[in-house]
């Protein structure tokens, strides 16, 4: 279970890092706001777990942002906004964090990265020269390089949001975003990912996408 007022100190920590001397208002209701979106009882794998996880990922690949502050507010934001019906999730994320960071007392240059960085997890695909977004990007995608039994878990987690999807539709739309990560030239983009990530990430995507897929048709 993820320690709330561990969590809760993480926001107020990177939200004053962000504003920097000016400050602003007290960012416990900012940070209550967003645990609460975190623990939404439609939530299976979108949790303050996943939410913790991607905190502890950008911690540990911080040497390689240009602003690491600003990549936490973002891991905050990126699914603070969720619902598995909608296709819209990262869009209203993105100006839920516009609206609120302002309000927070964040410059508009840093509000305006913060929501790009969410923006990006659309796609997953940074650019070369976009070192935050590659931090970003990497630590949300670091759950595909969990060892057999994690990895089980959060598919099996993945597969309970998407309750309502019958199976073979299911099936179908998992193996195409599945395709679509292998398709990418590189999952990882930081030196780190690529090197301790990538092969594990890739043969966990193809393992599912075997279990995924139907058995050969026998013409026998």
């Amino acid at each position: 279970m993820a320690d709330l007022d561990s969590l809760r100190i993480r926001f107020v920590r990177a939200l004053e890092a962000a504003r920097g001397p000016a400050g602003g208002p007290d960012p416990a209701p900012y940070a209550d706001n967003l645990l609460a979106r975190w623990q939404e009882p439609q939530r299976r794998y979108h949790t303050v777990e996943h939410l913790t996880a991607v905190l502890d990922r950008v911690d540990e690949l911080r040497k390689y942002a240009r602003d690491p502050d600003v990549v936490r507010l973002a891991a905050w934001f990126h699914d603070a906004v969720y619902l598995p019906d909608r296709s819209e999730n990262e869009e209203r994320s993105a100006r839920l964090a516009e609206r609120a960071l302002a309000e927070a007392g964040v410059p508009e240059a840093k509000t305006a990265e913060v929501a790009r960085l969410v923006r990006l997890t659309v796609t997953h695909d940074p650019a070369d020269d976009d070192p935050d977004g590659q931090v970003l990007c990497d630590a949300d995608l670091s759950v595909l390089a969990s060892p057999p039994s994690a990895y089980a878990a959060y598919t099996t987690a993945v597969r309970e949001e998407y309750h309502f999807v019958p199976s073979d539709a299911f099936r179908t739309g998992r193996a195409a975003i599945l395709r679509q990560l292998l398709e990418l030239p590189r999952l990882f983009r930081t030196p780190h990912g690529i090197t301790a990530w990538e092969a594990t990430a890739r043969y966990n995507l193809t393992a599912e996408l075997e279990m995924l897929s139907p058995p050969p048709h026998d013409a026998s």
